[in-house]
């Protein structure tokens, strides 16, 4: 395994993935609670409208990025305004910004005369294409996203549980509303070449959806999932770089495979507990009259 840390490909790439991998499911445990899931989705296909739009004006490599950042920043400020305006219910709203993203990124793809691209790597993510630039965003941007989340910790926890109540003791919550989804956005954007635009929800909620197994308690939920996340961005890029296969695709298969491996065992403890009780029930003395 630590030969692999000979190639600096690998290097940047765990780099960045341990970083998405704390940062993606911490955001996520807010999203998931708020039945907000599928935003990470819709995010991702606008990022995914940015990179295809740099490749149309044939942005150079090092500020691709910076352009795939501002297009999520501009869908993300639209979904938050639509969302405001209270006239679309949350996943008819995610779903139409979502299908925009997608249809734009398609045409845009189509229109671009640069060289052959390996739309792939967007898609699914890939250890190759990662460059310093991108590691580097991605650091920066996740540092200055944790730093947030731990100075807010407590507002974002109110909204999350009552966003009615937490607007009525004073809280600006349409503006940490507004933050937290561009924080969202940002966060996505700068992922797309380690996880994929297709894969990049499975590293934000399936850690969460697994942390919820274990425990009820918010702040457990939290390591939980951020533990989760990190373990499976390491086995993911780890059996990306020896099986030669897509990063988005072995990340989420592992994500996947620890929550398979958490219900089950939570079922097997319950049946045995539940066996258990049954058992000291049928050996207690019957009460004679």
């Amino acid at each position: 395994m630590l030969e692999m840390l000979h190639y600096d490909f690998m290097v940047r790439a765990l780099e960045a993935g341990i970083a998405l991998g704390i940062t993606y499911p911490i955001l996520g445990v807010f999203l998931v609670l708020r039945r907000y899931a599928f935003m990470a989705d819709t995010l991702a296909h606008i990022s995914l409208a940015g990179v295809a739009l740099g490749l149309w004006l044939g942005v150079a490599a090092a500020f691709s990025p910076l352009l795939t950042i501002a297009v999520a920043l501009l869908g993300a400020m639209i979904v938050d305004r639509l969302r405001m305006s209270q006239k679309l219910s949350a996943e008819a709203l995610l779903a139409l910004v979502m299908s925009g993203g997608v249809a734009l990124a398609v045409v845009l793809f189509g229109l671009s005369r640069s060289a052959p691209v390996d739309i792939t790597s967007y898609l699914f993510g890939s250890l190759l294409t990662v460059t310093p630039t991108e590691v580097k965003v991605i650091l920066t941007v996740s540092s200055i996203v944790l730093l947030v989340l731990m100075i807010f910790f407590k507002e974002f926890f109110f909204i999350c549980y009552n966003e009615e109540l937490a607007r009525a003791s004073g809280l600006p919550v349409d503006q940490l509303n507004t933050a937290f989804i561009l924080m969202v956005a940002v966060t996505v954007a700068v992922g797309l070449r380690v996880v994929g635009s297709l894969l990049v929800s499975a590293l934000i909620v399936i850690p969460v959806l697994t942390a919820l197994l274990i425990s009820g308690s918010f702040r457990r939920v939290v390591w939980f999932s951020l533990g989760i996340g990190l373990l499976s961005s390491v086995i993911g890029l780890t059996s990306s770089y020896h099986l030669g296969l897509a990063t988005g695709g072995c990340i989420a298969l592992t994500a996947i495979l620890i929550f398979v491996a958490v219900l089950a065992g939570k079922n097997l403890v319950l049946k045995f507990s539940k066996k258990q009780r049954i058992t000291a029930n049928t050996d207690k003395p019957a009460l004679k009259n």
